[in-house]
């Protein structure tokens, strides 16, 4: 249960209207304005992950060599096990009430915890811009198949609307997100519904695939790089927002329905649409999102794809939301809409960045291995920290105070060691982010495990010498 809020400003969340304006920011949300339920959470996260982005998910194992079944068991298996721990992150934030990023003041101090604060604030600028290209390559389709060209022009002119959308919904903050996906999720999953139907009726699926990885060690390595990038590491680089939203369950949801709602939530759609890509790519359609639907539904791709866009900008609002909020976290003194705005640049930048890169697939394989160096170890001292050194008992209001001090040596320390140690058995597709490790085991990527390894084992064992 949430512990007394501090002494912070706080504003109702009701306001006339039907969508009030979220006046808050970094403090507790009050019980008064949490009044989310755990189907409401579900939808957001069903919102953020029912996206032509996923299909790269699946595609990529064909991409790697695996089989269309090999494909399908890593996917499965392995969001299990991160969407189980995105669920506890979840659950940690509806206790306390308390944004994902401030909650790390308590293993790495007030001012510690900037570190990985800016970290985010970076990162959810970068998958605004990810998420983006996947809109911008869809709408480009549709146009093309409407026979409608234009040239960068037009390419400009159509990211610079969707920009647009996405900021106008991210800057009206948490119940305008939450109407959003609450009102056009259902409607988009009846969609995929449908497309999965008429994919799976009309595409020739190689369920005999074998893939080009066919000797032991080729498959074991392209299995390890699924996992990392498109496994257990999906479920695992969506825990940094997680408390972002999961603060405004109301108080009276038990944790085991926040867990269920925010695991399944994401993992549903996940692995849905991942199992859809790879199906597709194994009938020879690509990996990238746009091609796979064109070459699978013709014509009929037009008002598929207008209905689809609506994954990647439910994606982006939730990006925007907490790029501010981990802005405010690390002590940045401005007003939201304006770090909104600030992100929206940024995140134009990388747009360009993708959209020059020759394959979709192994760039955003590449993003996911980069991003996941320092979120596993990361977590991995948050989960340490409040399950096993503080018992699942964390008093609010010293997250605002300087009672963890300004720098928790044992919390940065052990982030340090972690990243390192996850850096050392990654494998990424440019030389600097191929660790000795890795290489040394095949080109083997367990960066997730080796960096959740030593950190959380460091900082416990850091933390209980301190105490004893």
């Amino acid at each position: 249960m949430p512990t007394t809020s501090p002494d912070v400003s706080q504003t109702e969340a009701h306001p006339d209207g039907a969508v009030p304006f979220d006046a808050h920011g970094i403090e507790p949300i009050p019980d008064g304005s949490r009044d989310c339920s755990p189907w409401e959470l579900f939808w957001i996260w069903s919102g953020a992950n029912i996206a032509p982005i996923n299909w790269v998910l699946g595609a990529l194992g064909i991409t790697l060599g695996l089989s269309l079944v090999e494909t399908l068991i890593v996917v499965a298996a392995g969001n299990v096990l991160g969407c189980a721990v995105f669920g506890v992150f979840n659950v940690i934030g509806h206790r306390t009430a308390v944004n994902q990023m401030v909650l790390g003041r308590a293993p790495f101090g007030r001012l510690g915890a900037v570190v990985p604060g800016v970290v985010q604030f970076l990162l959810t600028m970068g998958w605004v811009g990810v998420n983006t290209w996947v809109v911008l390559d869809l709408v480009m389709a549709i146009l093309a198949e409407m026979g409608i060209t234009g040239g960068a022009g037009l390419e400009f002119g159509v990211a610079a609307a969707i920009m647009a959308v996405q900021l106008g919904l991210a800057l009206y903050g948490f119940y305008a997100i939450r109407s959003f996906e609450k009102y056009t999720v259902p409607a988009t999953v009846l969609v995929m519904a449908v497309m999965t139907v008429l994919a799976m009726a009309t595409t020739d699926v190689d369920w005999s695939l074998a893939g080009t990885a066919t000797a032991p060690g080729e498959k074991f390595t392209a299995i390890t790089q699924l996992l990392t990038a498109i496994g257990i590491g999906w479920g695992l680089t969506w825990i940094p927002y997680a408390s972002d939203y999961s603060r405004f369950v109301r108080p009276s949801a038990s944790a085991r329905t926040v867990f269920w709602s925010a695991s399944l939530g994401m993992y549903i759609p996940t692995v849905w649409l991942a199992a859809l890509g790879a199906c597709l790519a194994s009938a020879g359609s690509g990996n990238n999102p746009s091609t796979l639907v064109v070459s699978t539904f013709g014509v009929m791709a037009i008002p598929v794809l207008l209905l689809l866009i609506h994954g990647p900008i439910a994606t982006n609002i939730l990006n925007l939301y907490s790029c501010s909020l981990a802005a405010l976290s690390i002590g940045v003194q401005a007003a939201r809409w304006k770090i909104t705005l600030i992100a929206g640049v940024v995140a134009s930048a990388v747009l360009a960045v993708f959209v020059q890169a020759d394959s979709f697939a192994q760039a955003f394989d590449h993003w996911m291995v980069s991003i996941l160096v320092w979120i596993s170890p990361w977590a991995a001292i948050m989960l340490v920290d409040y399950f096993g050194i503080r018992r699942g008992r964390l008093a609010v209001g010293s997250l605002y105070t300087d009672e963890h001090g300004r720098y928790q040596t044992a919390g940065l320390v052990s982030l340090a060691a972690g990243i390192v140690a996850g850096w050392s058995w990654q494998y990424g597709l440019v030389p600097v982010m191929q660790g000795p490790l890795a290489t040394a085991l095949g080109n083997t990527d367990f960066s997730w495990f080796s960096g959740s390894l030593v950190a959380g084992g460091l900082y416990y064992a850091l933390t209980r010498k301190v105490r004893a």
